[in-house]
This record gives structure tokens, C-alpha cells and sequence, in this order.
């Protein structure tokens, strides 16, 4: 290109940007509200909540066990299926549990004779010890005579009292014995739904040392939320206010509930060195280190009724405490507001355009507008901002032409 062509280009350019400036200026020369962002009071609801992320969890979450050693021979659930209390879950191989039964039974039925055979010596020692003592009397027979006689009768007595208490022993054998053979048909403690089926058919479990786990179940008819409430909420959060949460599956619909409890210390808790003295002083350090470098939460919880099964276990809950509501109330963006002697203001747009600051009081704020309780009506107009030299040079017309 030659210097000639291209210097009549930036002369043309410069000229046309000088006249998009001069026909913009004058478009917004007679506008005194051209350098200003302005919003208008209007009347809606305000809701002041704390956000929080939450859990959902089974109201009862019961881990079923198996109480006794053996086979698992039959399983008789499947996961989601539902069951009532008492309904058959799993047995287990029953062949030793019965034959420790019946060799229960059997040493009870032992003791029991032998205490009716020595009740039987005992009937012929107090016979024995009569006659004794009748011919002792007489002088017929020798004191040591009548001294064994009395000596068979207290011990016959003695073994008797023995006897006794064998089989009542022998009772709580056979007592034991039939609970475990029990053990081996195992059922439904609640109603619910198998969540999880952790040993299948086929499988041996020992209960030796622990109840091994058999299944899950989960009354899921309602639901826990369990929410992580952070430290620097905490304090806001009270048992009794409203709560309202969504799922991450189905954003646009929400339940509701009310707090019922917040835990009054965290989970960290678990890892204070007060708590596990057992653990070694440098252990300790390192958790109370881990404690105190990571965030803080108090978990609230509460429960919401599930009966077309939508909320399942271990869902994420997006939960708000609402700590506050207002519905109707002028409102205006929190952006208008500033404060001055202690006061909040805000600077209202005149019929004439001219702004005048004004006093306001006000009420709920959740950070993208704020409730005014008195000092502007709906349907004024307030300053939230002022436009930038950038924004008023980024809005200026483009030169003729495209250049």
C-alpha cells in the first residue's frame, strides 16, 4: 500500500470517530440520567436463607446380621425388595446348632433322673435315721449308728440342692441352644427395603469375633437430610426454622421440612487428642494439626416424607435454612444501598432527573436485594451504580463506514 493511500485511511478514520463522538455527546447531553444505572423499587418477596449441602439417608438404616456360624443355604431376598418385620431374610446350615440342641436336652433329661434317684435315697436315708433315732433312745443301738444315719440324710439333701441347681444350668443350655438353632432362620427386625445384600447363598459367615452382615435394610418411606452447616453459619441456624432442599437430579422441584436438631460440636471431634488418649501423642498432634487446618461443619438434620420413593439414599441435598421471609415489601437492589453516620441510604431519582440522597430503613437482604420497611415507595427510582469511562466508550456508535 502506498504511504499516500494509507495516510488518507487514518485521516478518514480519525474523522469518523470524531463525529461519532460529537453525535453521541449530543444524543446525551440533554440526559442528566446518561451517566447513571438506575433501578426501580418494586414489590416482591425477600428470603434470607443459608446454603448448605446435604446428605439423604434412610430414617432407620439397619445393618442385619448373622448371629451364629454356618453355611448360608438359602437366600430368600433380592435388593429392592420389601419385606415386614419378621419375614424370612436368609438360613443358614442348621445341622450343628440342632445337635447341640439335642445334647442339650439330653444332659437336662440326665440331671433331672439323677435328682429323682437321690430324692428316692433320700426318702430311704430319712427312714433309716427315724428308726436310728428311735432305737438310739432306747439305748438298742450304738451312737454311731444314729450319727451315720443323720450324716446320709443331710448329705443325700446336699446333693439334691446340687442337683437342682444343675439342672437349672442344664435349663439355660437348652434355653441357649434353642436361640441359636433360631439364629439360623434369619429375619426382617423392621419393615423396609433391602438397600444392599452383602453375602449371597452359598457363602460361609463366622460369627465368632462379630455379627457378619447379611443385608441392608432401610425404611425409606422418609427420608434424614443430614446437612453440613458451616461455622460461620452456624450461629444464624436455629432448630425449628424452615428448611427447603433440591436434589441434583430434578433441580426445579422442592421439598420442605423444619430443622430438627444441629449438633452441638462437629465430627472433628472424633480426632481430638482428649477423645483418643489410646493414641500415640504424635498421632494426636497430627489430628488436632488436620483438625484445625480444615473447614469446620455442624451437621443438621431433619426428615421428609418419601412416599413415591423419588429421594434415595446417599442422594447430595442442596439445602437452604430459610432464616427469614418477607413477601410483599418494596425492595430494591442491595447495590443501592450505602451507608452514611451509621445510617443507610440510598439516592433517589427525581421527576427532573436530580438525585437526592434519602434515609431508609431496612429489612431482610440476601445479597441481590434488600427489604425496604420505610423511606421509599414502590415505583421510585434509586442510583445503583454509575456507568465507567470504559462502559461510555465501549457504548459509542461504531464509525461510518466500518473502519
Amino acid at each position: 500500500m502506498k504511504p499516500s493511500l494509507r495516510n488518507s485511511i487514518v485521516v478518514v478514520s480519525v474523522a469518523a470517530l470524531a463525529a461519532s463522538l460529537w453525535w453521541w455527546r449530543s444524543q446525551t447531553a440533554g440526559d442528566p440520567l446518561a451517566d447513571l444505572l438506575v433501578a426501580e423499587a418494586t414489590i416482591g418477596d425477600v428470603q434470607q436463607t443459608v446454603q448448605a449441602t446435604g446428605t439423604l439417608r434412610p430414617v432407620r438404616l439397619v445393618a442385619v446380621g448373622a448371629q451364629v456360624s454356618g453355611r448360608i443355604t438359602s437366600m430368600k431376598v433380592a435388593i429392592g425388595d420389601t419385606v415386614k418385620a419378621g419375614d424370612l431374610v436368609a438360613t443358614i446350615d442348621s445341622v450343628t446348632q440342632e445337635n447341640d440342641l439335642k445334647s442339650a436336652e439330653a444332659a437336662f433329661a440326665d440331671v433331672r433322673a439323677q435328682k429323682r434317684q437321690k430324692e428316692a435315697s433320700l426318702v430311704y436315708a430319712e427312714a433309716v435315721l427315724e428308726r436310728e433315732t428311735s432305737t438310739y433312745a432306747k439305748q438298742a443301738s450304738s451312737k454311731d449308728a444314729f450319727e451315720s444315719a443323720k450324716a446320709t440324710v443331710a448329705t443325700t439333701r446336699a446333693q439334691i440342692d446340687s442337683l437342682a441347681a444343675q439342672i437349672t444350668q442344664a435349663e439355660v443350655k437348652v434355653d441357649s441352644a434353642r436361640v441359636d438353632l433360631g439364629h439360623t432362620r434369619i429375619v426382617a427386625p423392621i419393615d423396609g427395603t433391602v438397600l444392599l445384600v452383602v453375602t449371597q447363598e452359598g457363602q460361609t459367615v463366622n460369627a465368632v469375633q462379630s455379627a457378619p452382615t447379611i443385608v441392608v435394610l432401610g425404611r425409606i418411606d422418609r427420608m434424614t437430610v443430614r446437612a453440613e452447616v458451616s461455622e460461620a453459619d452456624a450461629p444464624k441456624v436455629r432448630v425449628g426454622q424452615p428448611v427447603i432442599f433440591s436434589i441434583l437430579g430434578d433441580l426445579d422441584r422442592r421439598w420442605e421440612g423444619s430443622l430438627e436438631a444441629l449438633d452441638p460440636a462437629p465430627d472433628t471431634l472424633r480426632s481430638d487428642s482428649q477423645i483418643t488418649s489410646s493414641s500415640t501423642s504424635s498421632t494426636s498432634s497430627s489430628s488436632s494439626s488436620s483438625s484445625s487446618s480444615s473447614a469446620i461443619y455442624y451437621y443438621g438434620r431433619f426428615e421428609v416424607p418419601n412416599p413415591d420413593g423419588v429421594l434415595r439414599t446417599y442422594m447430595t441435598a442442596q439445602v437452604k435454612v430459610i432464616l427469614g421471609e418477607a413477601k410483599g415489601v418494596v425492595t430494591v437492589p442491595t447495590a443501592a444501598l450505602s451507608s452514611a453516620g451509621g445510617e443507610r441510604v440510598v439516592e433517589v431519582v427525581g421527576a427532573n432527573g436530580a438525585t437526592t440522597r434519602r434515609k431508609v430503613v431496612v429489612g431482610l437482604d440476601d445479597k441481590v436485594r434488600v427489604e425496604i420497611r420505610s423511606g421509599l415507595a414502590a415505583g421510585e427510582k434509586v442510583v445503583v451504580g454509575r456507568r465507567s469511562s470504559e462502559a461510555k466508550t465501549s457504548s459509542m456508535p461504531g464509525p461510518p463506514g466500518g473502519l
